[in-house]
């Protein structure tokens, strides 16, 4: 039998799906997923594998124009390297959108010399008018796309999407091992459930100045000790982190644990503290510290 294998890279602007996408074809939840954008701020591999094939999924931070020094980060090294390692590209859209926000990074997706397959999704939201307006939209914008209009969320044509990924995947021997998941670490994840959990209940910049750092990790027989520590740049964020009594705080250590536990699959005790770290996203060496400048 042969055997199939490659890297699938998934990009796109910020918030049109490609998380909800990823974890739908692994099946587990290994990309953040919330309403605002630049939610994922790593690439992400996760790994789906077959007997005769494995799929490497790269789930990248939304395309931006970089605002300060840790979307420079984001974009230079995490979104730019998508085109270097990629067998199949998947070109993430939305129904409304016209146009990618970086031009030139667009133009690359039209030159590209793999595989594009261009995802049209969100179409539960779209009438047949819209949806077929669009699809012309976009065959003529990138005429070396394969068009396949989906729902992530909803689950529609994502098993399509993946058979036609396997259908194009080179002939290869596995990259990984084939019981692995991801090439992250355990505690990339739960520094990522602590941070879907502040981007989910706080507002404005709060979320973008936050970073997360797990600094004890022990797995007993039955219960996982972790502690892990939510930096911000400025006091008065570590007020709003932590809210009047510690409430806003222990809503977020009871949420993330609630879903690290269902991760693990063991019981969970969650340290959580909050600590400033002066300016962090625009300092190079914090930066390379937290993973960013690779």
């Amino acid at each position: 039998m042969n055997h199939k294998a490659g890297f699938v890279n998934i990009i796109g602007n910020p918030n049109v799906g490609k998380s909800t996408l990823m974890n739908a074809f692994i099946g587990e939840k290994l990309s953040i997923i919330t309403s605002k954008a630049q939610t994922t701020r790593h690439r992400i591999l996760g790994i789906v594998n077959g007997d005769d094939f494995q799929v490497v999924l790269s789930d990248t931070p939304g395309i931006i124009k970089p605002a300060y020094e840790l979307q420079e980060s984001m974009m230079g090294g995490f979104v730019k390297s998508a085109f270097e390692d990629a067998d199949i590209l998947i070109y993430m859209v939305e129904i409304g959108e016209q146009a990618l926000k970086d031009e030139a990074f667009f133009n690359k997706i039209k030159a590209s010399k793999i595989p594009v397959l261009l995802l049209l999704n969100k179409i539960d939201i779209s009438d047949q008018e819209q949806l077929e307006t669009q699809v012309q939209l976009w065959a003529e914008k990138v005429p070396n796309a394969e068009i396949i209009p989906i729902s992530a969320l909803q689950g529609f044509q994502v098993k399509e999407v993946f058979h036609r990924i396997i259908e194009l995947l080179p002939e290869s021997p596995a990259f990984y091992p084939k019981d692995q998941l991801t090439d992250k670490p355990e505690r990339f994840f739960i520094n990522e459930t602590i941070r879907e959990k502040i981007l989910l209940h706080y507002k404005k910049e709060i979320p973008y100045a936050v970073e997360i750092e797990t600094e004890e990790f022990f797995e007993e027989e039955k219960i996982i000790r972790m502690r892990s520590v939510i930096m911000v740049e400025r006091e008065t964020q570590k007020g709003i982190i932590i809210g009047h009594k510690g409430t806003a705080l222990k809503r977020v250590g009871v949420e993330a644990r609630k879903d690290l536990e269902k991760f693990f699959g063991k019981q969970i005790h969650l340290e959580l503290y909050v600590k400033v770290n002066k300016n962090w996203r625009s300092n190079q060496k914090q930066l390379r510290r937290f993973g960013y400048n690779q």
